[in-house]
């Protein structure tokens, strides 16, 4: 909607009001009506292509538009192990975070300085970890796209990327002393998690998946990682 096709939409509702006072004629508002409603077609299907063409570079822009179109409704109540429901947005909010909890199992904790034995060398030595370049970190934030949601910390990508000179150098000392001590920063364990219907009885929560908006910073450490373990 620019300003043209606003302003074609306020003189449309002026001769609408004018024909019902009997000062307009009924085919004067009628040849308004054909040519805005032609006009707002044509931009809205200009916009619907820039958005696809552009989608490389802008997916969230894209998916955002798609979603407003998209029927949405809220999680259906669910049903918990004592046959209740549960309708109210807190209850059916902890009830899934109950579930989600208990699909991940405790796994056996070393101490400090202590690895399992599946991750020492084949002479029993253990492996030092990583040191982590301060060229790779910079590298990853300056390849940040920009268009990704901020997450519960606040930090947009634009932000880490634009400083990312900055930044290189206490992020790459944050980063080597979490692996070094196997600690992570509160900041980088808090998510927002949205329930995703997959299949089967909507009132069932194991019938949902989870998707979570987590840190930015915690997102560099995790390819740093998982580019060590490959």
């Amino acid at each position: 909607m620019n300003k043209q096709l606003l302003m074609g939409l306020r003189k449309k509702r002026r001769v609408y009001h004018l024909w019902k006072k009997g000062q307009a004629t009924q085919e004067e508002y009628r040849h308004l009506v054909r040519l805005y409603r032609e006009k707002i077609r044509k931009a809205k299907a200009q916009l619907e292509l820039n958005l696809a063409t552009n989608i490389r570079d802008n997916k969230k822009c894209f998916y955002k538009y798609i979603n407003k179109k998209r029927v949405t409704e809220n999680v259906h109540p669910l049903l918990d192990d004592g046959g209740n429901f549960a309708t109210k947005d807190k209850e059916k909010a902890e009830m899934l975070n109950a579930f989600f909890a208990s699909v991940f199992n405790s796994q056996t904790t070393y101490p400090q300085g202590v690895q399992p034995p599946e991750l020492e060398d084949k002479d029993g030595e253990q492996n030092n970890p990583p040191i982590i370049q301060e060229e790779v970190v910079n590298d990853l934030l300056m390849h940040l796209d920009i268009h990704k949601s901020v997450g519960l910390d606040g930090i947009h990508p634009r932000v880490l990327r634009e400083l990312a000179g900055e930044l290189t150098k206490p992020l790459s000392i944050i980063y080597q002393q979490s692996w070094s001590t196997g600690e992570v920063p509160g900041d980088w364990r808090v998510a927002n998690v949205t329930p995703i219907y997959k299949k089967g009885q909507k009132e069932n929560p194991g019938n949902y998946k989870t998707v979570s908006l987590t840190s930015v910073p915690g997102k560099i450490i995790e390819r740093i990682i998982l580019s060590e373990l490959t």
